[in-house]
């Protein structure tokens, strides 16, 4: 059974059909899990083999075309009448002879599509350069349009259906977030705090459970909180010891991440702490200008304007529009908050603004997932802003 209702369904095709008019596709070819999930409801661990939702310009519905076995999954999760749930037989699996882009192509021309304009995402993680080749080959075309980011654009204003998920993550977050620092201490092995961060993710809150984050927890300690995106070892933690945590909850595919880092035992190096206190300070100073009509890199300034007066300066992005994901990413590829991005936030958009200050030798991350509202922004979590101390 589908999440969210037929018309809400309804009103995301015909808001994806209005974009690819604007670039001249008939028909879209998506292969990105996520915006699968968006356009139909289809929710399953299947992305590992090629799949693919067509949006055709003149069909009320889409058509899921995926693996036969996953079928099933289809009919469970999406919206889609029996009728556009198309499987393709197990022989087009992982074989050189074939390609299921080739059941694909092979389909659009036996529905007589084949002189439609075709556009797919060409920068997706799974539509691979041979499921490009086969579907060209297939089809007789030398070339195809790009439709790369396009629904990711219709994705990035949220409906309030999808922000009540996102309210649900935030929940789930603080929690995710209080288990990491109450298991984290002196002799205890990384590997079984992050274990106990998972299972706070996927047990969710008792009003309703969580699902598994588009990235794994990501907990480096010591010398390594200088760098982002590494996640954890089997070693302890050691007194004296930063750790950097940037965890998320998710709830039926939408996030809320969140990012804090912590101390064990004793008082923390003066550098750390007075880093920690400067983004902090700078997160919080950020946070209460956003204002609707502001531009991605207009947020950015705030934040770059303070670290400057500090001394600091940040050359990465401080944040991303984010929400509905499948690994590896949380992100939607689409607004940046830095320098250069001219997106106007306007209500119902959502972001993770990441404070991540990676020095040479240690490091400090504070981050909030939040929505823009009609007066500034409204954070999805609840949690200290601060550097914890674990004694």
């Amino acid at each position: 059974m589908a999440l969210f209702s037929r018309t809400e369904f309804l009103t995301r095709i015909a808001n994806t059909k209005s974009a690819m008019a604007h670039k001249g596709i008939d028909i879209l070819m998506v292969c990105d899990p996520a915006n699968m999930n968006y356009l139909t409801g289809y929710d399953g661990w299947s992305f590992y083999v090629p799949q693919a939702v067509l949006v055709i310009d003149d069909r009320e519905e889409p058509i899921w075309i995926g693996r036969k076995m996953d079928a099933n999954g289809a009919r469970h999760t999406a919206f889609i009448k029996e009728d556009n749930i198309i499987g393709y037989p197990e022989d087009y699996i992982q074989t050189d002879v074939k390609h299921p882009m080739n059941f694909m192509g092979d389909f659009i021309k036996e529905k007589g599509w084949a002189g439609k304009s075709i556009g797919v995402e060409t920068d997706a993680y799974y539509y691979t350069a041979r499921s490009d080749a086969e579907l060209k080959k297939s089809l007789g075309r030398d070339t195809l349009l790009n439709g790369n980011l396009l629904v990711n654009w219709v994705r990035i204003v949220k409906s309030d259906a999808e922000i009540a998920m996102m309210k649900q993550a935030g929940l789930i977050a603080e929690n995710v977030m209080a288990t990491a620092i109450d298991k984290i201490s002196a002799g205890t092995r990384e590997c079984d705090a992050v274990a106990a961060v998972y299972q706070a993710q996927v047990s969710g809150t008792q009003e309703f459970g969580g699902d598994y984050p588009s990235i794994v927890p990501m907990m480096p300690t010591g010398e390594k909180t200088s760098a982002p995106h590494l996640t954890w070892t089997d070693e302890p933690y050691v007194s004296g010891q930063a750790v950097n945590l940037e965890l998320a909850g998710c709830r039926n595919r939408y996030h809320c991440p969140i990012a804090r880092t912590a101390f064990i035992g004793g008082t923390p190096p003066e550098k750390l702490q007075n880093l920690a206190d400067i983004t902090v300070e700078g997160l919080n100073l950020t946070l209460d200008a956003i204002k609707p009509g502001m531009t991605g890199e207009d947020v950015e300034r705030v934040w770059r304007e303070h670290i400057a007066k500090k001394g600091f300066e940040k050359e990465s992005r401080i944040g991303y529009s984010m929400g509905l994901n499948y690994p590896p990413d949380w992100g939607e590829h689409t607004a940046s908050l830095r320098p250069g991005d001219k997106t106007e936030l306007v209500p119902n958009m959502t972001f993770h603004m990441i404070l991540g200050m990676w020095m040479d030798d240690f490091g400090f991350e504070c981050s909030e997932s939040f929505r823009v509202t009609q007066t500034g922004a409204k954070t999805f979590a609840s949690f200290d802003r601060k550097l914890f101390v674990i004694d």
